[in-house]
């Protein structure tokens, strides 16, 4: 009887787990999918026009999330007062990061392709433990090969005939670095509140920031952003809103570092999509450079400590 219920249990852990990959890597292929989008939508209106109007469509999805659970979450962690101000704080420095993270990606993509800016806003998840040392976090000797290889990968990807780094893959190179901090600071903000109510405080400062830059800089009016719907409305309500949810709910029963890899397979989704909607060229030079890349996220992944514990 107890080696049935125990087979019973470890059926049940199994099928979980094989449906939290199956919505991860249905996360990454939204999200890689959106880099298309997000090159399409810039045809019509500018890059913090189309950022401000998808990331106020994503907030709005994420609201019945956070209602339904706002009495299950929210009171049963249950913070103290201090603690819950430097939560608010932490929430709103989130949205600065996401902003500056998708404002870089936004105009590198004005300059490059969809699947370099995919596979080099990857680079985050090689970044994350290499800033883990300023946290005095011993690191195993594959993530350092992990993180050659893909340096390596944007090599090729990136460096023309002429060896000069195209201005976007410069532009989408820095929006990784701040996707660096932000994974960082998730990791410490997440176990402590609601992570739909983290996603949605955010988002909102990520769209109201893009709204101030979009007003000051950039010509608005209804008929570009109603050109651009479609992609906006992939952009808000599918990357946004749908697959940051996904990744939430998700990441509940994976662990964050095979999570990683599943998630890194935006970029190859990025690769695809930039090939079947827009007809960007795949060369074997960018195959190899796509190919080391994802080697050294998934190699950096495979062993070392966790994000949480850069902050214990």
């Amino acid at each position: 009887m107890t080696n049935g219920v125990k087979e019973e249990k470890a059926n049940f852990v199994s099928g979980e787990k094989v449906r939290s990959d199956l919505i991860l890597l249905l996360a990454a292929a939204i999200w890689g999918f959106a880099f298309v989008a997000q090159r399409v939508g810039m045809d019509h209106v500018g890059p913090f026009t189309f950022s401000a109007v998808r990331f106020s469509l994503g907030s709005l999805v994420l609201l019945p999330f956070l209602f339904f659970r706002r009495h299950l979450v929210y009171n049963r962690l249950n913070p103290s007062k201090n603690e819950r101000k430097k939560i608010i704080r932490l929430q709103v420095l989130l949205g600065f990061l996401v902003f500056a993270g998708v404002s870089f990606q936004q105009y590198g993509l004005v300059y490059t392709t969809a699947g370099n800016a995919g596979f080099i806003t990857g680079l985050y998840v090689v970044f994350v433990p290499a800033v883990g040392l300023f946290f005095r976090q011993k690191n195993h000797f594959t993530i350092w090969i992990g993180v050659v290889l893909a340096i390596l990968g944007l090599y090729f990807l990136s460096v023309k005939e002429n060896f000069a780094v195209n201005l976007g893959d410069y532009l989408v190179f820095i929006c990784a670095w701040f996707w660096t901090f932000h994974v960082l600071a998730v990791g410490y903000v997440a176990p402590k509140t609601d992570p739909i109510r983290t996603a949605l405080i955010q988002f909102s400062i990520c769209s109201l920031l893009s709204w101030i830059v979009a007003i000051g800089f950039e010509k608005i009016s209804l008929q570009p952003i109603l050109d651009a719907i479609w992609p906006i409305l992939y952009g808000g309500v599918m990357s946004v809103g749908i697959g940051y949810t996904l990744q939430v709910f998700a990441q509940q029963k994976a662990h964050p570092a095979y999570a990683s890899i599943i998630l890194s397979l935006e970029s190859v989704f990025a690769i695809l999509g930039g090939w079947l909607v827009l007809g960007e060229a795949v060369t074997g030079k960018i195959l190899l450079g796509c190919g080391l890349m994802l080697t050294g996220m998934i190699v950096a992944q495979t062993r070392g400590s966790t994000i949480e514990s850069m902050f214990e």
